[in-house]
């Protein structure tokens, strides 16, 4: 089909190459040989009358008509994946969409893992692929990599729709054989301990209750550092130092390994967790499921983990 003269197949084949930067992966991701990739960029390069990509050393860079025409392309193509591919009728016991998610650690265990099982139950034939919390995830979202993103509420931008998933606090956690510490924790007990804390990406940074505590100006003496809150009550166990991570993980974690949670001596904002999605998304029915499906867990998720 073609529109203005364009063949709007060859909106894809775009989208490919400015993703890619690369022939050879544009062509496998478009399943065809390395020849019609270029052929295709070809008749790109001549309805638009400008290069698009540049061989520069071994990397191909988009030209500035290329850069502004990323994102509409990226737009259109999730216009009509969600308005005209994705039919209106909706059953979830034969769905078989994947969705791609960027979440932490933390929401991986007290929501994705419930989730992962919910499926199972329900749709069957819906995957999903988890990935890693992303410094890039406006643009994932923009660019369709990525369906979800959930994170905390003091990293998200005004970019893309989202709604409050859950809330939660945190606790300080011990090994319950710790010496040091006896029912409660004061101020000064805390700060004389050895701390475990939680760095996150490649940029190594703080995370919320991290960057809460370095506001209050006290020295601590941070012993060691992981990417992962899950990995932080193993690293407790046997030792006398102490953590700060959300309750729901204390309580998780609290009798499989022997530990002590103690509300901090200090005050913490509360952990509030959204997410977010791509708006040209809102009223694709597959994936208004999926964010009803989320929230149902939440709210299952905010009952069983109720301060009593």
């Amino acid at each position: 089909m073609r529109f203005h003269h364009l063949d709007l197949n060859l909106l894809v084949v775009l989208d490919t190459l400015l993703t890619e930067q690369n022939i050879t992966r544009a062509a496998q991701r478009l399943n065809v040989s390395q020849s019609a990739a270029s052929g295709l960029l070809a008749r790109l390069r001549d309805y638009f009358d400008d290069e698009l990509l540049v061989q520069v050393g071994r990397k191909m860079l988009p030209t500035p008509l290329a850069q502004g025409l990323t994102e509409p392309v990226r737009r259109v193509l999730l216009d009509i994946q969600s308005t005209i591919v994705n039919k209106p009728e909706f059953d979830p016991l034969t769905c078989k969409r994947h969705f791609k998610l960027i979440a932490t650690d933390f929401v991986t265990t007290v929501i994705l893992g419930p989730l992962a099982q919910r499926l199972q139950q329900r749709a069957p034939y819906i995957t999903l692929d988890i990935q890693h919390a992303s410094d890039h995830y406006n643009q994932m979202l923009t660019q369709g990599e990525v369906d979800f993103v959930i994170m905390p509420d003091q990293y998200l931008s005004d970019l893309h729709a989202k709604e409050l998933l859950f809330e939660d606090d945190y606790q300080c956690v011990i090994w319950s054989q710790n010496s040091l510490v006896g029912d409660d924790l004061s101020l000064e007990e805390y700060l004389s301990l050895g701390h475990i804390a939680v760095n996150f990406g490649s940029a190594r940074e703080p995370s919320f209750s991290e960057k809460i505590l370095q506001g209050y100006g006290q020295a601590r003496r941070v012993e060691l550092t992981t990417s992962s809150f899950n990995t932080v009550p193993h690293l407790l166990v046997g030792t006398q130092r102490v953590a700060v991570i959300p309750r729901s993980l204390a309580m998780l974690y609290g009798d499989f390994l022997s530990l002590r949670a103690l509300a901090p001596p200090f005050e913490l904002p509360l952990l509030r967790e959204f997410t977010l999605w791509n708006k040209v998304l809102d009223s694709d029915p597959a994936h208004r499921w999926m964010r009803n499906m989320l929230q149902e867990l939440a709210a299952e998720y905010t009952l069983r983990t109720a301060i009593p």
